[in-house]
């Protein structure tokens, strides 16, 4: 094989398998490495969240370029969690491929969502408290904090159950994409353009809600724990639909579902 070989994508019926692979993989992670895994996830996600909202500050956040440069800031948390090494819940909906074809059970699948899903709301909420302590939101990220809940729970419950499904729909196609690089560089770009357009399009991440609505609340919003719960679960449905149903079982008929694999 060529140093050149080397450096080619690799093909999609090869990502599905690598993605697969890549499923029974994470199901059998300890307990504990799982958890800390996922704490780190929550983090990565976090500082995203922290780096969009200042850049968010200060500008019109419905206007089209300042989001696209948001978008772009936001990639900062799935960049981490790819090249650095961490357990995503969102991007574990890919799992559904493994489980499906009966790699790992129903429960390992369950197990593994259950434990990251609460890694991921522990390293974000940890990340928005130290954010707190630093002064940071204090001065104009203030405003910015607090008009991201206010327009997260604006939504009605459709509106965010719609808006988790196409995002998670995004992050999935981007962590399949970056399967398809051999180099950091070339995962680094395959994450950064799908991440961006879901930030420009206002879509909704559970795990980076896990970090704005703690955020918001220490930049003295009097959005309800209530309304922060709904929104939450009905993103999170709508991520587990959108990245299980939408990408993972599409891909997995497609490239490993017929009689030829």
């Amino acid at each position: 094989m060529t140093n050149e070989e080397n450096f080619d994508a690799y093909k999609p019926g090869k990502i599905a398998i690598l993605v697969e692979d890549a499923g029974v993989s994470k199901a059998q992670l300890p307990l504990f490495q799982m958890f800390v895994l996922a704490v780190l996830a929550g983090a990565f996600i976090g500082f995203g969240g922290a780096a969009y909202t200042a850049v968010m500050s200060g500008v019109d956040a419905t206007f089209g370029p300042a989001r696209l440069l948001g978008g772009l800031v936001f990639s900062l948390g799935l960049i981490l969690v790819i090249v650095g090494g961490a357990e995503l819940f969102t991007g574990n909906a890919l799992m559904v491929m493994a489980a499906v074809d009966r790699k790992i059970s129903v429960r390992q699948l369950l197990r593994s969502w259950a434990v990251v899903y609460l890694g991921n709301l522990a390293g974000a909420a940890g990340l928005a408290l130290a954010f707190g302590f630093s002064g940071i939101l204090d001065g104009p990220l203030n405003a910015t904090a607090v008009s991201i809940v206010q327009g997260k729970t604006a939504l009605d419950p459709m509106e965010a159950f719609a808006r988790g499904a196409l995002c998670n729909a995004l992050v999935c196609l981007a962590i399949w994409l970056s399967f398809a690089a051999r180099t950091v560089t070339g995962k680094v770009l395959a994450i950064l353009w799908p991440i961006t357009a879901f930030v420009l399009l206002g879509l909704e991440h559970s795990v980076a809600n896990m970090y704005f609505f703690p955020q918001g609340w220490l930049a003295g919003s009097d959005v309800t724990a209530g309304k922060a719960v709904t929104n939450l679960a009905f993103v999170t449905l709508g991520n587990v639909v959108g990245g299980a149903g939408g990408v993972a079982l599409a891909y997995r008929y497609a490239f490993l579902g017929g009689p030829s694999r």
